[in-house]
Order: structure tokens, then C-alpha cells, then sequence
């Protein structure tokens, strides 16, 4: 199968400062792609670009198939997205959040209602739905979140540092999450600073000041680094 991301030099600057140094990689369809570096590395930069969101300075970028100059609106039918703050409305009910996103995203009357409800009973949600989103724990916006930016069954999501400020069990709880929507087919493409998450995903990039310094699975870059932990590898990059 072609791949389903394919970034060819992308490169963005911003005046004279670059912030994506002519990147080049591919993801495939249902991988967990892991998009890793140091805050500031240029993640988030590259992940709008990817979005739609944003036009490269230069290089050429596929995303499902279609041209991130020619194409963007496609690009935004075809993709998920939830941010670092988990992109809810704090001043809308549950409820009303997922019908929201249903919304926008384009589903029909009957489907978001059905999925609404379908929504609410797997995630354990009934007992709150009319509760506000700015009530709820941070682990139950984040998991409400992740499963809105899969509401309408979009190819890709892509997840801008969604474990950020949760507990360690939380995040694996998201993670297996993460496993379910990519056994079902949705390629996940996520950027973090946690190094230890780099080990969730079938293929890792790591950024170092708007480059990809490498690039290959978590056992590949371990042994090629002679590492034991991501952590380890992040370091000896960070360093030079």
C-alpha cells in the first residue's frame, strides 16, 4: 500500500529562522507513528503543515493521498485532530461537545445521535453527559477528546502532545486506546516530549532543532545508539 503521509524536504521558515529543516519521511496506513523531540524541536510546527492548517516554504507533502497546496480541505475531511489541551469546549456539556463535533465534522442528524450514545456508553460517560466539560477530571477530557477526533472515522489522527500533565496510569490507559483506533485501521501519527512513549510505537522520529536526526523502530534506534532506554537515545542526539 502507498504510504498514507508522505513528506518530501518539507521545510517552513518563519523570516530567517527555520523551524522544519527539509524533513523527508513516510507513514504508513494504521501505524503509530511517534513524532518525538524537545519542546521547541518543530513538532507542532510540522503537524499543522500536515493538518492543513499551514502551507510548507517549500518541499512537496501528501497527506491520504492528497496535495497539502492544492488540497487542504480534503486533507481536513480525511483527519482527526486534538491538541495539547484537548480541544473541548469547557463551557458545553459533554453531550454536547460530542454533537458538536459530529457537526463539524459533517455527520447527519441520525449518525451523530446514534453515535452520540454509542460514545457515551463505551467511554462511561451517561451518568455526566450534561455535566461541563471545565467539571470533569483531566483524564476524562482527555479520553473524551481522543474519541470525538475519531467520531467520524477519519484515516489519520493526529494527537499534538495529548498526555501532557496526566498520571502515569492515565496515560497508558490512553495509549490502549491508541491501540484500539489503530487495530481498526486509523494511522495515528502523535508528538510528545515523553521519551518513554516513544516505546508505544511501531516507528519513532526524533527532532533536534527542526531536523529529524533519526528515524527507525524503538528497538532499531536502541541498538544503533547501543541504548537501553529512548531516553537514552534522545540524550546522546540532543548532545551532538
Amino acid at each position: 500500500m502507498p504510504p498514507i503521509i508522505k513528506a518530501e524536504g518539507l521545510t517552513k521558515k518563519f523570516g530567517s529562522f527555520i523551524a522544519n529543516d527539509r524533513l523527508t519521511f513516510e507513514v504508513g496506513a494504521g501505524e503509530i507513528f511517534g513524532f518525538l523531540g524537545a519542546n521547541g524541536a518543530g513538532k507542532t510546527t510540522a503537524m499543522r503543515i500536515l493538518c492543513g492548517l499551514s502551507k510548507p516554504t517549500s518541499g512537496q507533502v501528501e497527506v491520504a493521498g492528497y496535495d497539502i497546496y492544492k488540497e487542504t480541505e480534503k486533507i481536513k475531511r480525511n483527519i482527526g485532530y486534538m491538541s495539547q489541551k484537548f480541544s473541548l469546549y469547557e463551557d458545553l456539556t459533554v453531550k454536547e461537545n460530542i454533537q458538536f463535533y459530529g457537526g463539524i465534522y459533517g455527520l447527519k442528524g441520525q449518525t451523530i445521535k446514534t453515535k452520540t450514545q454509542a460514545l457515551l456508553d463505551k467511554l462511561g460517560l451517561e451518568s455526566v453527559k450534561n455535566t461541563l466539560i471545565r467539571e470533569l477530571p483531566l483524564g476524562w477530557k482527555q479520553k473524551l477528546a481522543f474519541s470525538v477526533a475519531i467520531l467520524h472515522d477519519p484515516k489519520i489522527v493526529f494527537l499534538d502532545e495529548p498526555t501532557g500533565g496526566v498520571d502515569p496510569i492515565t496515560r497508558r490507559q490512553f495509549w490502549e486506546m491508541i491501540y484500539e483506533a489503530a487495530d481498526n485501521g486509523v494511522t495515528v501519527f502523535v508528538t510528545t516530549h515523553y521519551m518513554d512513549e516513544a516505546e508505544y510505537c511501531d516507528r519513532v522520529s526524533i527532532m533536534v532543532a527542526g531536523r529529524i536526526e533519526a528515524l527507525d523502530t524503538p528497538r532499531g534506534l536502541k541498538a544503533s545508539f547501543v541504548a537501553e532506554s529512548m531516553d537514552e537515545v534522545f540524550l546522546k542526539l540532543a548532545r551532538g
